[in-house]
């Protein structure tokens, strides 16, 4: 059984969450947080890939009530949408946020606040939503947040194009990571997302974080406490690379890892620039990630709570 203590509070308690937050911020200055390593100043205001210069930028918060179940609970997750994005998916299902910029630049005391509001509510955690391009903001939030009596345990939700340095930065941090494992192809990746080397990227940062935190626990009401859960769309005529993935997953991590395979894709944003993902997901397709998982032996898969529309 976990222990009830989120690890940020016992990183905070030795210190070691402000020398964090200070390094984070450094590489600021000529960023490379994640694999695009633009090398821009951020700390000036200058913007990279992410459109994203010294403050964090917001789209929403809530409770959310659609993530997984453990995560949910009675309470709901709460969940923070960041703006912009370093992976952008040509074919992302909010584009509007991560492609076209909606939202608002926040502080890092006002992210603090949110926070607190999400735990005040009841929420059963604080979900950062594509956190990737914003680690310096969320550790400075953070900080901020547990002096004021933060105490839910926080999970970094992210496309799974993370630099493993960044990531050793946020070890004793996060309690639970929840990453996409998107694509198993580098040319799928580069054509969805001008990011040919994703795979690799994808395969050592998941590596890194189930290093940190191991297998999903559970507490004794089913509510998630620790560990690695990973999501996995699946696109239409096999182009995700189901089977490989799953392969990797149980082999180099672990067959007890938690995994949601999600039947959810809809052409959104620019997929109809790719034939195949121009059409909504087949019943089929989906049917047959799922078999691939189960043959890889994967069998800790999440329970779709929705109904699957074709």
């Amino acid at each position: 059984m976990p222990t009830t203590e989120p690890v940020y509070i016992k990183t905070f308690q030795k210190g070691l969450l402000r020398k964090k937050r200070e390094e984070a911020y450094a590489i600021l200055k000529s960023c490379t947080l994640c694999p695009r390593a633009c090398k821009i100043d951020r700390i000036s205001g200058k913007t990279g890939i992410c459109k994203t210069g010294a403050k964090a930028y917001l789209s929403s918060y809530n409770p959310h009530f659609g993530e997984e179940s453990p995560l949910v609970g009675t309470h709901g997750s709460g969940t923070i949408f960041f703006t912009h994005c370093n992976l952008l998916c040509n074919f992302c299902q909010n584009y509007d946020i991560s492609h076209e910029g909606h939202g608002e630049e926040i502080s890092d005391e006002g992210l603090a606040s949110i926070m607190m509001l999400l735990q005040q509510s009841g929420c059963h955690n604080i979900n950062f939503v594509t956190p990737s391009h914003v680690v310096p903001q969320i550790l400075s939030a953070v900080e901020h947040a547990v002096n004021q009596g933060l105490s839910v345990p926080l999970i970094y939700n992210s496309g799974g194009y993370d630099r493993v340095e960044t990531l050793k930065l946020l070890e004793g941090v996060f309690d639970i990571y929840m990453p996409d494992f998107k694509f198993w192809d580098p040319e799928i990746a580069e054509t969805t997302c001008n990011a040919r080397d994703y795979p690799e990227v994808a395969r050592q940062a998941l590596i890194e974080m189930h290093r940190q935190v191991g297998d999903f626990i559970l507490d004794g009401k089913g509510i998630a406490r620790r560990g690695l859960l990973i999501r996995h769309l699946v696109l239409p005529k096999g182009l995700s690379g189901t089977r490989e993935i799953m392969k990797f997953i149980s082999c180099r991590l672990s067959p007890n890892s938690y995994v949601n395979i999600m039947p959810q894709y809809r052409p959104c944003g620019r997929a109809d620039e790719i034939k195949e993902l121009s059409a909504h997901l087949e019943s089929d397709d989906y049917q047959l990630a799922l078999r691939s998982a189960k043959e890889e032996g994967i069998l800790r898969l999440d329970r779709p709570r929705r109904i699957f529309m074709v």
